[in-house]
């Protein structure tokens, strides 16, 4: 089965450390992992933050939780989104923006007009976003981290799929903008960009360290598996295989738009993400992914339950290799030509 569904880079990791993990699977199958401090260490040198500044979790899903849930007053959510982070919280205390775009896109000035007379605590930004691809700049994030300063907000960063941007050094894992304001919260999962869901491995990072130190004891301190901290030991050894895979992944999306724009049946949002939102011109989204699946052995994403706009159809669609998505591309039109 090809799976369209769930995102990950399909050019990383390499064979090599695949290798290197399998050889060493025994010990790490049967050896205890090292506690929470030591694989905090792992991530600090990795992303080159202070130790103080960071925790790694059980996934970037463990983090939100502990981020979400210590979070009482409103939180402002950007919609459609990540569905994690809403969830972790009281809908009633939840103030929704949905973007008044065809394509859903936003900036920071929309943001920043709509929540001006709302009452909030924290705003969380997924950037770029999930399931659209809507991305701000790097020079816009400075102005929403300085807004939400001024209005003591608690300004939550999702950047799980930042590395996928075309903006270069797009990254706010960084010391010196974390200095910038103590209520500013960086989420990365590793498994978006990395490859490695299965590992189960996620950041989140923050100058505030009262907030790092009760993240600290709300997960367990065992929270990461042996072959998790092992991936951390090794990956510097792979640091510029990873930045080829980049390239790659950015190289397949640019030729798979092209391709899906070409499809008439298709309105395709553009996206800086390693996925697509499409809006179905024909047919039914609920028809086209089950067809996929029994037909084609493609597995993909129905949105039109997610977004939920009356008379509209919408799927997400991961980028994976040129291959794959060919392969995609091949089996849609001859989806729409037995419709």
């Amino acid at each position: 089965m090809l799976d369209f569904c769930y995102l990950v880079n399909p050019y990383f990791p390499p064979k090599k450390m695949i290798d290197e993990l399998k050889y060493n699977f025994k010990v790490l199958l049967e050896q205890y992992p090292s506690g929470l401090d030591v694989n905090s260490r792992l991530v600090a040198k990795i992303f080159d933050i202070k130790k103080e500044n960071i925790v790694v979790g059980n996934g970037a899903a463990e983090l939100i939780k502990s981020v979400i849930e210590k979070i009482e007053g409103n939180i402002g959510f950007i919609r459609p989104t990540f569905e994690e982070y809403p969830n972790r919280h009281n809908s009633e205390k939840s103030i929704i923006f949905v973007p008044n775009h065809d394509n859903f896109s936003y900036t920071a000035k929309d943001i920043i007009e709509f929540y001006s007379d709302k009452d909030i605590e924290a705003l969380v930004l997924i950037n770029p976003d999930n399931p659209t691809g809507n991305y701000i700049c790097k020079k816009d994030i400075f102005t929403l981290i300085d807004w939400a300063k001024c209005n003591g907000i608690k300004f939550i960063l999702d950047e799980s799929f930042v590395d996928f941007a075309e903006e270069e050094n797009p990254t706010f894992l960084n010391d010196e903008f974390l200095a910038l304001y103590k209520d500013f919260i960086v989420v990365k999962s590793i498994s978006k960009s990395y490859g490695v869901p299965g590992i189960r491995l996620g950041v989140v990072a923050t100058s505030n360290s009262e907030l790092v130190s009760m993240i600290k004891k709300d997960v367990s301190i065992w929270n990461i598996n042996s072959f998790g901290e092992y991936y951390l030991q090794i990956y510097d050894k792979y640091k510029k295989v990873y930045a080829n895979a980049l390239v790659e992944i950015k190289n397949a999306r640019r030729i798979f738009l092209k391709e899906l724009n070409e499809i008439e049946e298709f309105r395709v949002i553009s996206s800086q993400a390693n996925y697509f939102t499409i809006e179905l011109k024909k047919g039914t989204s609920k028809n086209l992914c089950l067809k996929m699946l029994e037909d084609y052995n493609i597995f993909v994403k129905d949105l039109t339950s997610k977004i939920n706009l009356e008379n509209r159809e919408f799927i997400r669609v991961a980028v994976r290799n040129i291959e794959d998505n060919e392969s995609f591309i091949f089996a849609v039109k001859d989806y729409f030509q037995k419709l």
